[in-house]
């Protein structure tokens, strides 16, 4: 992804008036809408930013895989530079896990398979490596039940995130380093992790990730304070109309993270 795009705010690329307005619909849950918008830019950039946009709406929606693999296969096609071949398959990669977690199909081999290549692809101190980082984490969270192997992606993301001044991915590192802490019994620590998730989205305005870091900020605080946490990521997720999609039976107790 010309990474910065996705994983990053999506106004800080020379601030082109294109990708903020890709990123505003993008933090409002519009994905369709942003695609839209890069239809007419040509190239494995664009076609990669446009695979990454629709994989994430699978991931948010539970819906559009058919769309978001004839993405993926364009942009596949259009790579001719070792990142982007890389950057599309940590996209594949992040497909197949959304497919598996969300109970779709079991597309584990594949989602590690698809990683693997992209951390053969990406140098070290590539622009999408920390991005990459942080989607094998997921794997090894989600899919391997491994919280050690996880914790040490988060925190190569974390500080990678760090390093680029990457505030939407540290909004995620934040958070899934704050759930590991929390399944470990470290209530102040898990609190200050995903009180740093919940502060860096609402300072970009990242709507559509909002809800879910209000509820499990929740999962850390006491009452009253969990309740008023909850009911907001229950206003806000109404407002959105019911994105993300596995949220929804989990806003009265503490909700998963993919």
């Amino acid at each position: 992804m010309a990474h910065t795009a996705m994983s990053g705010t999506g106004t800080i690329a020379g601030d082109d008036p294109l990708q903020t307005a890709v990123w505003r619909l993008r933090s409002r849950g519009c994905w369709t809408d942003a695609v839209a918008l890069l239809a007419s830019r040509a190239g494995a950039a664009p076609a990669l930013q446009r695979a990454a946009l629709l994989v994430e709406r699978c991931l948010f929606t539970g819906d559009g895989w058919a769309e978001a693999e004839d993405a993926l296969r364009t942009a596949e096609a259009l790579a001719e530079e070792d990142d982007d071949r890389g950057g599309a398959a940590c996209e594949r990669g992040h497909l197949a896990y959304a497919a598996t977690v969300l109970g779709v199909r079991d597309r584990a081999d594949e989602a590690r398979t698809a990683l693997g290549r992209a951390a053969a692809l990406l140098a070290p101190d590539a622009a999408g490596r920390p991005l990459l980082d942080y989607r094998r984490g997921l794997i090894a969270e989600h899919i391997a039940d491994s919280s050690q192997a996880a914790r040490a992606a988060y925190q190569r993301a974390h500080a990678g995130a760090t390093a680029r001044a990457d505030p939407l991915l540290l909004s995620f590192t934040w958070r899934h380093l704050a759930g590991l802490a929390l399944r470990d019994g470290e209530l102040a620590q898990a609190r200050q992790g995903f009180a740093e998730s919940l502060r860096l989205r609402e300072e970009l305005g990242y709507l559509v990730g909002t809800a879910p870091a209000l509820a499990a900020l929740a999962d850390a605080e006491p009452e009253p304070e969990a309740s008023r946490l909850r009911a907001e990521a229950k206003r806000l997720f109404h407002l959105l109309g019911g994105v993300p999609t596995w949220l929804s039976p989990h806003l009265t107790s503490p909700p998963p993270t993919p």
